[in-house]
């Protein structure tokens, strides 16, 4: 049985200094517990490189600024705790979780004088699956949960508390044998996996959901670079759900699944093909390059 989370050796970067794995801990009365005040982020290390780290600084800084609170860290100092986690840890092959959170001072839905703690833990993660077993493909339910509207949480935000729905999503799709889950948006429109992007192969064209109220993920915005590269035309915009029945082939990208196909979302099915063997190997190539910070640089880090 693999360690639980609050039970390792290591060392986790805690308000600015690097302390023991297990004294790295909260009150029971923070507030991000009781009140979801709190962003994170998702990275990988592929050969001791963190892939589009800065990226993903800007991105927290950016979350907690959505949230009404101020990351107590430039995005330099972020990236440099990061690298640092991943050095004391020995990392080569891993994810890191950097969090940002409101504290224990206030217990209230009012909480403007909370101290905002930052915390960035690592860990060995190798790929979730080979690229044999990625190429069967995942098999998804359709969540009876929606993404909310733009004008109901800070969608645009990696916020604790917009996962709530994913966990229940999720769960409720392993306990029927799935994979995972595909969610819908507020309007009915495909949205996104519970912690991935989505993308179809129609009529020789890559398409995806435009992410209006939902994250934008950084994997998202490589992959679609990547594809362009490749010379295929990808297409962000408003996608039906009956439309996945002219799908030929789907993937997911995310920080964590990388690009991984998908034989069935519910009654629509689907062949991992050439597409995704070709966008899998590309990503690969690009998350192993000796310098990931000259990696493909995107148009925007929010």
């Amino acid at each position: 049985m693999s360690p639980t989370f609050d039970d390792r050796d290591g060392y986790i970067w805690y308000n600015g200094e690097m302390k023991p794995w297990r004294d790295s801990q909260v009150h029971v009365l923070s507030h991000a517990l009781h009140y979801a005040s709190a962003v994170f982020e998702g990275e990988r290390v592929y050969g001791g490189n963190i892939f589009k780290l800065t990226e993903h600084s800007q991105r927290l800084i950016r979350s907690g600024e959505l949230l009404d609170f101020k990351v107590p860290y430039t995005v330099e100092e972020i990236d440099a705790a990061c690298n640092a986690v991943v050095k004391a840890n020995n990392i080569v092959d891993g994810y890191v979780r950097p969090i940002a959170w409101r504290g224990s001072e206030m217990m209230g839905v009012s909480a403007q004088s909370t101290r905002i703690n930052v915390a960035i833990a690592a860990w060995e993660w190798p790929s979730y699956f080979s690229p044999e077993a990625r190429m069967k493909g995942l098999r998804m339910q359709i969540s009876d949960w929606q993404r909310p509207a733009p004008t109901t949480a800070p969608t645009a935000s990696k916020a604790a508390g917009l996962y709530m729905i994913c966990t229940l999503s999720k769960h409720k799709a392993e306990a029927a044998g799935y994979n995972d889950a595909l969610m819908m948006d507020y309007r009915g429109l495909v949205a996104e996996a519970t912690g991935a992007n989505i993308f179809f192969l129609m009529d020789g064209k890559l398409h995806t959901p435009t992410p209006d109220c939902f994250l934008d993920g950084i994997t998202r915005r490589t992959v679609i670079d990547l594809a362009k590269r490749e010379g295929i035309e990808v297409i962000e915009r408003h996608i039906q759900p009956e439309e996945m029945a002219n799908a030929t082939e789907a993937f997911l990208t995310g920080t964590a699944v990388e690009v991984t196909p998908i034989s069935e979302i519910g009654q629509y099915k689907f062949t991992p093909g050439q597409l995704s063997q070709t966008l899998m190997g590309a990503y690969d190539h690009e998350v192993r390059r000796t310098d990931n910070r000259a990696a493909l640089v995107s148009t925007s880090a929010a």
